[in-house]
């Protein structure tokens, strides 16, 4: 398959939903900003529903489940809840849909447990110690983390800070299969964007449900953060497109933004082929030392807010872990506080091709 193709072509309007295989219902949750949107799923079992992924916890995302609750379930319960990955547009609404039903919630561990930690520590790790040595490090000015501070608070008020998350959960694992209905889906665990995203894929109907781990236009962000200032996440993020390359071709893959599409390996090849490239002019432009900052400019194309800078940094640092531990990067610290990355690979002269690289992405995607 040369291109994408897609099947459908606009989202269902909020509060309605689509067939798109036998027992897979299609859904629609606004979003704040360029997104506007993310697209939740219902399974249908023996006498109810499972809802996969609950959009941001927001009073109108409740009230537009209220009114699905009523129109499109037929008059039949939530059995269960799961959520993909941890991100506040994926959990939002995870405790108000298993209270209303008293139905579990599956996750994978690291997704629930991260979930369960950040919902206790809000932003404040960016203004910790931690953070303040993080953005040192990449060349950051202390009044960035001002504004950083006022951006947390921003993102708290359009429902993208951390919500409180159901006291339990049941465990999902790479590999498990959830018999729903008359169909069994696999879990299929990715990460990189987040520590163990879970994807669903049903063979028997030849569809995969990819949460934010796939998407067809976007790319989802895959950043390093003061958390864990020395994780590696693209190598990850790569390591698992590899293994998804194996997901036969004929797929409609349900993705949490954007359109369904069919075309998954062509997805997947372009999305590791955009980072190869961008690791390359990473090479290129650290001939002399540079800073994290420095790098902005070849991956962005335009002037970035102070939460765009975070995510921008977090990629452009991730790009910068996976080099080093490709030995094709050298990162040293200097008197002032900064890192600073040297390209050390002797055979980057030869690969190099400076004026036929991916033109810059206008700006990182907050997803």
């Amino acid at each position: 398959m040369s291109e994408l193709s897609y099947p459908y072509a606009d989202h269902p309007a909020p509060g309605t939903t689509q067939e798109v295989a036998d027992g897979v219902r299609w859904l629609t949750m606004p979003m704040p900003g360029s997104l506007s949107h993310i697209n939740l799923y219902l399974l249908e079992d023996n006498g109810g529903w499972w809802v996969v992924d609950t959009g941001l916890s927001i009073k109108e995302t409740g009230q537009w489940w209220r009114e699905v609750f009523s129109h499109e379930l037929g008059g039949r319960p939530v059995k269960g809840v799961i959520c993909t990955h941890m991100h506040p547009d994926h959990i939002g609404q995870s405790k108000m849909i298993t209270d209303e039903y008293r139905c579990p919630l599956y996750m994978t561990r690291a997704e629930y447990y991260q979930a369960r930690a950040f919902a206790n520590t809000g932003g404040g790790h960016h203004s910790s110690w931690l953070g303040q040595e993080f953005y040192a490090r990449a060349g950051m000015p202390r009044s960035y983390l001002e504004d950083l501070a006022t951006a947390w608070g921003q993102r708290s008020k359009e429902g993208m800070s951390m919500p409180e998350m159901p006291s339990g959960y049941h465990r999902l694992r790479d590999g498990d299969v959830l018999t729903i209905g008359h169909h069994d889906w696999r879990v299929v665990v990715g990460s990189g964007h987040s520590p163990e995203h879970a994807c669903l894929y049903c063979a028997a109907l030849k569809v995969m449900i990819s949460g934010d781990q796939i998407l067809p236009i976007i790319t989802s962000n895959v950043s390093v953060h003061p958390t864990e200032p020395d994780a590696n996440p693209l190598k990850v993020w790569m390591e698992s497109h590899d293994r998804f390359l194996s997901t036969p071709d004929d797929t409609l893959v349900l993705p949490a933004h954007n359109l369904p599409f069919l075309g998954i390996r062509k997805r997947l090849r372009d999305l590791i082929s955009h980072h190869e490239d961008r690791m390359l002019a990473i090479e290129e432009h650290c001939v002399e030392p540079a800073l994290a900052r420095d790098l902005l400019p070849v991956l962005f194309a335009r002037k970035l807010d102070p939460r765009q800078m975070m995510m921008a940094l977090g990629e452009a640092i991730a790009h910068l872990h996976l080099l080093m531990h490709r030995n094709r990067i050298e990162r040293s610290l200097h008197e002032d506080g900064q890192y600073r990355f040297t390209s050390i690979d002797p055979d980057l002269p030869r690969r190099a091709h400076p004026d036929a690289h991916d033109a810059p992405d206008d700006g990182p995607i907050m997803v």
